[in-house]
């Protein structure tokens, strides 16, 4: 598969918007090109993970076992365009869930050790991956805030309302 090709879905991905042409190339260049076939874990639950997955092409399955290993379920399908793992190229991480191709799927693998080289090569690359994940960052942040000020705002009903000791024995009273 010619590199141009798999540049395209790097693009799709934020992490990697704003990235130079040749930077891109670069990444695409130490990627490892992987095909699954059907039935293939991409990822394991509980696994420590060096590498993020980039699906190319092919369809994959994220396997719920809601807490209990004997009762694996079908979850949520994980469709090409899609990273996985996107923080094992730079961090160390152990994968939450497991997933399995459904057919034949061509991936790049972005191994962590070579991003890593690629960032040292090229500080630029380390500023741009770094404000990405600071943008993510303060947005969640303002999630929470956003979530913690709603919860604040809300109304108790009078009947469940903290009283004082007079309220409470006036209410007794009454």
């Amino acid at each position: 598969m010619a590199i141009n090709a798999l540049v395209q879905p790097l693009l799709a991905q934020p992490l990697f918007r704003g990235l130079s042409p040749s930077q891109l190339t670069e990444i695409v260049r130490c990627a490892e090109r992987i095909i699954y076939r059907s039935g293939d874990a991409l990822i394991a639950e509980h696994q420590p993970s060096d590498a993020s997955i980039l699906v190319i092409s092919g369809t994959c399955l994220r396997i719920d076992d809601n807490g209990d290993p004997s009762q694996k379920t079908r979850g949520e399908v994980v469709p090409e365009g899609s990273i996985i793992a996107e923080l094992a190229m730079l961090i160390e991480i152990e994968h939450v869930t497991t997933i399995i191709a459904q057919g034949p799927v061509k991936a790049l693998r972005l191994p962590r050790q070579k991003i890593l080289a690629l960032m040292q090569d090229d500080p630029s690359l380390a500023q741009h991956f770094s404000a990405c994940i600071t943008s993510r960052l303060k947005l969640l942040a303002n999630d929470l805030k956003a979530i913690d000020t709603s919860e604040d705002d809300a109304t108790i009903p009078p009947l469940l309302q903290p009283q004082s000791a007079d309220q409470a024995a006036a209410a007794q009273a009454s």
